[in-house]
């Protein structure tokens, strides 16, 4: 299931965005301002940000040129009512990946995020952080050149704490992103987390998996000394 975030503070047309979203199986969840969105984002990963230009607190242009800044390239496309050229210049310039004016079809709004996580996933083949690295193409993944030995579901949480790295991914995040709405028992994560854990410390890796009290896990480069 895609996952998205939106961040308009119109609340009835946040609304309208996230119920419909929602009917074509796309997860969405919604914050009214862009700090409340940057708190979100922080928290978890999104495979498309939906950001409205005029917003109180930060407006959807802040926050993108800050994510940016910080080395997010999750594609972000931009609602707004201004349609004249150097608003869309200035949109792309930055970082946005597309643009949509309001008034618009729903169908096209559901068009352009698909498109968007599509191209987001057919873009990266590898994650890297560190020595470890993740190849996405034969679901492998390697410690110092060294194999990792995981089991498939132990990969799906490695591969959703790398592409988040190093924002902290919260424990029911991971659960709908591996185990989609067929969730198990609490005991499972914490189980594949444990043998993670233990994988990644077999060859004194430059990574750590943290947890992170009453929020849940990030993978993190360790910094000299640890």
């Amino acid at each position: 299931m895609t996952n998205v975030l939106l961040v308009e503070d119109d609340i009835d047309l946040a609304s309208t965005i996230v119920d419909y979203l929602e009917l074509e199986t796309i997860q969405c969840d919604h914050a009214s301002n862009g700090l409340l969105g940057l708190n979100l984002i922080e928290r978890q990963p999104y495979q498309v940000i939906i950001l409205d230009i005029n917003m109180p607190k930060m407006d959807g242009l802040t926050l993108c040129a800050l994510l940016r800044e910080r080395g997010l390239d999750t594609p972000v496309l931009m609602l707004t009512a201004r349609d004249s050229l150097n608003d869309k210049l200035q949109g792309f310039q930055v970082g946005s990946d597309d643009y949509l004016i309001k008034p618009f079809a729903m169908q096209e709004l559901v068009a352009r995020v698909q498109v968007l996580a599509r191209r987001r996933s057919g873009e990266v083949k590898r994650l890297t952080l560190g020595d470890l690295v993740f190849d996405l193409s034969q679901r492998t993944a390697f410690l110092a050149q060294h194999p990792l030995k995981l089991s498939p579901t132990a990969l799906k949480i490695l591969e959703v704490l790398m592409r988040a790295s190093p924002q902290t991914v919260s424990r029911q995040q991971i659960m709908q992103s591996v185990w989609g709405d067929e969730q198990p028992d609490s005991n499972s994560l914490k189980v594949h987390i444990y043998h993670l854990r233990k994988a990644l410390d077999i060859h004194d890796a430059s990574v750590t998996l943290e947890t992170v009290a009453s929020v849940g896990f990030a993978i993190r480069e360790r910094h000299k000394g640890q």
